[in-house]
């Protein structure tokens, strides 16, 4: 590593907490820096990780209002993970200069009144706050952002990196066997969603 190289932080945000990676090195042929989980949501906050479930128990006035502190809530939470994590990377020496969040399908959410009445919606809108949540914090410490929904994820990024998908699955495979267990779905997602950041690639 030269001091001052580039890193990139890649997220597959859960229900409260984020699998995430920093990449580091050239672009061509990144190197894993760290892996870890990080927090989003307080502990003991109100509604805990499924807000939106506590809110559909509320008339709309308060679902409006609780929701509201929610994501406020969040949104100091994952400030503070995300913030923390860049620093790790930062003091060994890299630039953490841009980051890659996993999104779900990107179905847009209608309004919140809509959203309670609809489960699935529910579940939707929950895993939005979340990424919402991550993104803000990005923004905040001017970091490049990405983001590639799951499904598409291998099939764009092996177009992007002129990768054929059979080999970069094995290359995203290989990458993780110096961090043990556990390497899942959850971190080669997020490790190949920083590549992508840290390749340049930018939403359009």
């Amino acid at each position: 590593m030269k001091n001052g190289d580039n890193a990139a932080l890649g997220f597959r945000p859960h229900s409260g907490w984020a699998a995430a990676v920093a990449l580091g090195g050239s672009p061509r042929s990144p190197d894993v820096i760290d892996r870890r989980c990080i927090t989003l949501i307080e502990a003991g906050s109100p509604g805990g990780v499924q807000p939106y479930h506590a809110a559909r128990m509320m008339d709309l006035a308060k679902a409006e209002e609780f929701i509201k502190g929610v994501i406020s809530s969040i949104d100091r939470s994952a400030s503070l993970s995300v913030r923390s994590f860049a620093d790790a990377i930062n003091s060994q020496g890299y630039t953490t200069a841009c980051c890659g969040i996993v999104l779900a399908s990107g179905r847009a959410l209608p309004s919140l009144e809509a959203t309670l009445r609809s489960h699935p919606m529910v579940h939707t809108a929950e895993g939005e706050l979340y990424r919402a949540a991550i993104a803000k914090a990005a923004k905040d410490l001017n970091l490049r952002c990405v983001r590639v929904p799951e499904r598409d994820l291998y099939k764009f990024a092996a177009k992007q990196l002129h990768i054929p998908e059979s080999k970069l699955k094995v290359r995203i495979a290989e990458m993780g066997r110096p961090q043990g267990s556990p390497w899942s779905a959850d971190e080669k997602c997020a490790t190949l969603v920083a590549w992508l950041a840290l390749a340049g690639f930018e939403n359009r």
